[in-house]
């Protein structure tokens, strides 16, 4: 079963579909559209950014479109993708609440297990979405955009609630996070400093520090694991060197990044490239 809404005036496109979407993917690749895999009553098998996943039945996985995603095996899958035309991010935030912490979190990746109330209330919304994609009319568009916008709500809740986050009417510590980890991802190739996104803030360095500790990160660790993360990617899946990889990320000098990459793996870049060989 796959399905694909295209608006051709803003080359939105809404893809709805089962496994067959995720073949594609059996050679590790990005995914150019944002991604929701749902199990059902069976797991999937997965690689992100060369770690592999098991997704358990009845749960929901989020994917960006930076992450290097290879799918190995799964049945009966409900899979969303879509591209930033269709429905942005960054621009729908005040809606959904999702960037920064369901798309580019400082989490690796987030997977969201369903209980039988949450099951049920995803499946009937599915049955909502493939309804109004064979309602051709001039509010069709703006329905799917809002059936999406619903998706994302329900899966944010849900991941906050796993993550332990305390829904308020003004959770600023969260917020904070969010915009500190999108801040992050924009700007994390040339700015290394907690002061620079700080100030981006309109924050203290120490206001951040003492926020984030209260859940159990640090802005500093946040930065640092982006930068590792992309380094790890570069080295995987391309043939740079690690001294290019070093300039890519913003280091002048590639000892740098060598060795806060030596910190968080025990492996130099260089060295972790030459394991990379060995392995295959």
């Amino acid at each position: 079963m796959q399905n694909t809404f295209t608006e051709f005036s803003t080359n939105a496109i809404l893809k709805i579909g089962d496994e067959e979407f995720l073949k594609s993917y059996k050679t590790a690749k990005q995914p150019e559209l944002y991604t929701f895999i749902r199990t059902t009553n069976s797991k999937a098998e997965i690689i992100v950014d060369s770690i592999p996943y098991t997704i358990e039945p009845n749960s929901i996985l989020a994917l960006t479109i930076v992450q290097f995603f290879e799918f190995i095996s799964g049945e009966n899958l409900v899979v969303y993708q879509f591209n930033r035309e269709f429905y942005c991010i960054k621009d729908h935030d005040q809606e959904v609440s999702c960037a920064g912490l369901l798309f580019f979190g400082n989490a690796h990746i987030p997977i969201i297990e369903l209980n039988e109330r949450e099951l049920k209330k995803l499946n009937i919304l599915h049955e909502v979405f493939l309804d109004e994609l064979e309602t051709e009319d001039t509010i069709q568009a703006e329905m799917l955009r809002m059936l999406m916008a619903r998706f994302i709500i329900i899966s944010t809740r849900l991941l906050k609630a796993k993550e332990g986050f305390v829904e308020t009417t003004k959770n600023t510590k969260i917020d904070l996070l969010r915009e500190f980890n999108m801040l992050v991802e924009s700007f994390f190739k040339t700015e290394h400093s907690v002061s620079f996104y700080a100030d981006k803030l309109f924050k203290s360095p120490k206001t951040l520090s003492n926020t984030f500790a209260k859940l159990n990160t640090s802005p500093l660790q946040i930065i640092h694991e982006r930068i590792i993360l992309e380094a790890k990617r570069l080295l995987i899946y391309t043939d740079k060197t690690a001294k290019e990889i070093a300039y890519d990320i913003g280091f002048d000098d590639a000892s740098h990044l060598s060795r806060l990459f030596k910190k968080h793996t025990t492996l130099s870049p260089s060295d972790f490239k030459k394991q990379l060989k060995k392995v295959s």
